[in-house]
């Protein structure tokens, strides 16, 4: 059985013992807020973890964001310090010397063009502070390759990355936040559509999937398992040539 309290207590140590190792003790913790469970529960471990002076949240809209609220009442919830960038001028701004070099955009480039700039504004944020960037993926997405390559899948720690929606959200609640950050539908913020819209299955029978190796419906396991193997590239390191230089003697030769 998950342990929520014992789990959350073991991610407060990680991120306590990352911070102790990986930075100094003024470092702080740059996260992105979008008002959703992953962003919501790992600004909470981080608040409990090394305190709410070194946690700044930084709001990224696309233009009007409509449940943006959310996000606002999260930094007032937890009492940390926040900033608003609104990245709709640099996303035109790329699209636009896109099309200018005379390329059609296309459902791929529209959907993950946002998140990576949206991490670049986070890692300026961090630059200008002197602080690591917390990366809010979970485990379930990581799973069907449901983030963005080199976007919402950067970051420099990760504490909810081995954690199913199910898991994270019992640590959440153990954390003791509402259940308005918790439970709240994610939406991909482009389409409207839900994030197990877009998917085709629900979270629930994916980590069921995840944990039991389960799976009532032949068609969601396929396409499960299916997304899994396409996505496997976002979460393994890069490929890279290994080159084995010769040794002196066989050059000598």
């Amino acid at each position: 059985m998950f342990d929520a309290k014992k789990i959350k207590e073991q991610i407060v140590k990680w991120i306590e013992g990352y911070f102790r190792v990986n930075a100094s003790p003024e470092t702080k913790v740059v996260i992105g807020i979008s008002g959703g469970k992953d962003s919501s529960i790992v600004a909470a471990l981080c608040v409990e973890a090394l305190g709410k002076d070194r946690v700044i949240g930084v709001l990224l809209p696309q233009g009007e964001q409509f449940d943006i609220d959310v996000s606002y009442k999260l930094c007032k919830t937890l009492d940390i310090s926040y900033v608003k960038i609104n990245i709709e001028e640099p996303v035109r701004a790329l699209y636009a010397g896109v099309t200018a070099a005379g390329l059609s955009l296309n459902d791929v480039a529209v959907f993950n063009t946002p998140a990576r700039i949206r991490m670049a504004a986070l890692y300026a944020v961090s630059g200008i502070v002197g602080g690591r960037v917390a990366n809010t993926c979970n485990l379930s997405e990581d799973w069907v390759g449901y983030s963005t390559k080199f976007g919402d899948s950067a970051g420099d720690f990760s504490p909810l990355s081995n954690l199913t929606v199910t898991e994270l959200k019992a640590v959440g609640r153990e954390l003791g936040l509402a259940p308005e950050f918790i439970d709240k539908t994610p939406i991909d913020g482009l389409c409207g559509k839900t994030d197990e819209d877009n998917l085709g299955f629900t979270y629930a029978a994916l980590d069921k999937y995840i944990r039991e190796n389960i799976c009532d419906d032949a068609q969601v396991k396929e396409k499960i398992d299916r997304l899994h193997r396409m996505n496997l590239h976002k979460v393994n390191p890069m490929p890279s040539f290994e080159y084995v230089p010769s040794s002196p003697e066989h050059s000598a030769h």
